[in-house]
């Protein structure tokens, strides 16, 4: 999310967020923004608190045969789909409509219209594999992996350059195979050799639903080539490292790394042949998929591209595909029962292609100026409330001191929705034509990101959706950004007690500034710049703590057999235990000196926990909890709930808990950061 300066709103913020009673109008769970239906009791708080404050509902729900999980995330992403339908299926038959509703309309019902897409059955695909089939030599092979549509084994984007954030740059990086990550390839645990097993059953039927003629034997050699460039890939954790993915070389140095890409070819076919300039991310993954690219036979390359091609764009071709790439990437893979509704999947395909003009009616009607009012004021009390943190951190000198300080001011935070939206008028939707549209709005995605190279960055533009329910840090655009999906409860309530929203969104947003000072985010400066702003000896305080912090976490079994990996989560985990206290501290501000109403038998401070608490409410299969540790940098949710408290005293203090409790640390070994 993405921050600036704003003047402190103390007052107006309590009146604006003061206990359910004394609004007109009742809060959305309650009777001051908690379920407390939700709690169970019977446990602890020590011992469980994400339990304690929601095991009664985890105990009553199930999770729908067509999800992963269910939770509070979930059940605002699922309103923010119905919300779109209704836009979509508006513009679907309307008479009269404009532009955009012409492409949102058409786009939806094109990817709705199952009986067009079994109509024309696999004809559509013909066009695409007759090019990748007359791909004769390495040079044209490599010119479908920069056509945006195709699979590739290594990517080029553009990005702000980590060095300069006011200009772009041209990045290179490895890319996605067809499992999640290189651990499926690589692990011989019984659990991988499984999916390694259905993902080759998987290849085999896309095969022959596609008539691509292939067989056990083209299975094997797609999953040989996969696995070569997964042994060359490297690990997540690595690729979170934002001092070793920064190599900028020069186009003499990229072609000695790695020739076999013809990098005159490469970058061309991306529209980017002035190009002198390419920042390789993984240089080690890149150089390997060169050789690999080399030492393959272009007849395994083709049939890679021919089934990934398939694979991708699946949603947009005959049932029989779309059920194929569902059973095995969400049924076998996360252990999701039911694949979704049609409309549900149109909604998300609509989203991907035409989101900010999606968003843009979305947000006159879902986002109130009284929330956006509120939300700034709450931005100002956390900012606040950090800058009073920072200056009396007792582990940092007073150099470091000012840089972070500095860094805080230049936060630029978004709130809601862009000031401008994304011009769609380019992108042409032919309705009844689900494939055609899908690539089409490939290629309008990199033509949007073509015509910003190399111009200054503008930092106005967004990373989400208005109607997204998520938040992000913009790094080294130096921005928080909180879109209008959020803004709800059990998130965000106008109308719910100022602790509850300061435990829930209050949280998200301290989450969100903290990683401009997590593992990474200290990496850059108040200008976005790429930059070691630290003392050595503050740094060294630092990386001991977060040690001490991953520590804990290494031991958090998140599903029978998966443990929290802390060098993966590490910047997720530091982020939400400095959001959490930043919040609580700014909750504190926000009484004005004046102690915490007491409400149904609970003091301020519980209200606080219960709040940041029901905000992590999901229930997850283990298949897809297993799925996310593996290869996600945030912790599964019971973890991010009891992680973070188990290190704040006022938690323990709320609660009553002592050196009996399971999850009980002592005051000294506490880690304490910012």
């Amino acid at each position: 999310m993405k921050f600036r300066t704003l003047t402190l709103a103390t007052a107006s913020l309590l009146a604006a967020a003061a206990p359910a009673s004394l609004n007109a109008a009742k809060p959305v769970l309650g009777t001051w923004g908690y379920d407390q239906t939700a709690m169970n009791s019977s446990v602890k708080p020590g011992d469980d608190f994400w339990a304690y404050v929601n095991g009664n509902w985890a105990n009553r729900t199930q999770i729908p045969a067509d999800r992963a999980s269910v939770g509070s995330f979930i059940n605002l992403a699922e309103g923010a789909e119905r919300d779109v339908r209704q836009i979509a299926e508006g513009f679907t038959n309307a008479p009269k409509r404009d532009l955009l509703g012409q492409q949102i309309g058409d786009y939806y019902s094109s990817f709705l219209d199952e009986a067009r897409i079994e109509q024309l059955g696999t004809a559509p695909l013909k066009p695409y594999l007759s090019k990748i089939e007359a791909a004769k030599t390495r040079d044209q092979l490599v010119r479908l992996f920069m056509t945006p549509g195709y699979a590739n084994p290594i990517g080029i984007g553009i990005n702000p350059n980590p060095k300069d954030p006011t200009h772009y740059s041209v990045s290179a990086t490895q890319s996605t195979l067809g499992l999640p990550n290189r651990d499926y390839y690589l692990s011989d645990s019984p659990k991988m050799a499984a999916y390694r097993a259905a993902y080759r059953d998987y290849i085999v039927k896309i095969e022959k639903l596609a008539g691509l003629g292939g067989g056990e034997a083209v299975a094997d050699r797609i999953i040989a080539l996969e696995t070569a460039l997964s042994q060359a890939q490297w690990s997540a954790a690595d690729r979170r490292d934002i001092d070793k993915t920064y190599n900028p070389m020069s186009r003499a140095q990229v072609a000695a790394l790695a020739p076999q890409f013809n990098w005159d070819v490469s970058l061309a076919q991306r529209g980017l042949g002035n190009a002198t300039q390419v920042i390789v991310r993984e240089p080690s993954a890149i150089a390997g998929a060169g050789k690999i690219l080399a030492e393959t036979p272009l007849s395994t390359w083709r049939e890679w591209l021919a089934f990934r091609f398939v694979s991708d764009h699946a949603d947009v071709l005959p049932k029989a595909i779309s059920d194929a790439n569902f059973e095995f990437y969400s049924k076998t893979l996360t252990g999701v029962e039911q694949q979704r509704d049609r409309w549900k999947r149109a909604v998300a395909a609509t989203n991907g292609a035409l989101g900010e003009g999606v968003g843009s009616i979305y947000a006159k009607t879902h986002f109130p100026a009284e929330s956006e009012r509120q939300m700034t004021e709450l931005i100002a009390n956390l900012r606040q409330a950090y800058q009073e943190r920072i200056s009396s951190n007792s582990w940092m000198d007073e150099a470091t001191r000012k840089a972070a300080l500095e860094k805080l001011a230049a936060f630029d935070p978004r709130i809601g929705h862009p000031v401008k939206y994304i011009d769609y008028s380019p992108l042409k939707v032919v309705k009844g034509d689900a494939l055609g549209n899908d690539l089409r709005a490939a290629d309008f995605r990199w033509q949007l990101q073509l015509k910003r190279y190399p111009k200054p960055v503008d930092r106005t533009l967004w990373g989400m959706t208005p109607q997204t329910v998520n938040a992000y840090n913009g790094g080294l655009e130096n921005k928080i950004v909180f879109p209008a999906g959020i803004l709800q409860a059990p998130y965000f309530d106008p109308k719910a007690d100022a602790a509850v929203n300061y435990g829930s969104i209050g949280s998200i947003i301290g989450h969100e500034i903290t990683h401009g000072f997590d593992d990474q985010g200290r990496k850059i400066d108040a200008s976005g710049a790429l930059k070691d702003w630290w003392t050595a000896e503050d740094a060294k305080r630092f990386e001991a703590q977060s040690e001490t912090f991953g520590a804990q976490y290494a031991k958090y079994e998140a599903a029978p057999g998966a443990f929290v990996n802390p060098k993966l989560t590490m910047g997720e985990n530091l982020a939400d235990l400095a959001g959490l206290q930043i919040a609580y501290d700014a909750y504190h501000r926000s009484l004005g000196g004046k102690p915490a109403p007491v409400i149904d038998g609970l003091t301020g401070d519980q209200r606080f926990f219960l709040g940041f608490a029901q905000g992590w409410r999901s229930k997850e299969r283990d298949d897809a909890i297993k799925s996310q540790v593996a290869s996600d940098p945030h912790t599964p949710s019971r973890f991010r709930v009891i992680g973070p408290v188990r290190n704040l005293d006022a938690w323990y203090a709320a609660f009553g808990i002592g050196p009996g409790s399971k999850f009980y640390i002592a005051p000294e070994q506490r880690v304490r950061i910012w």
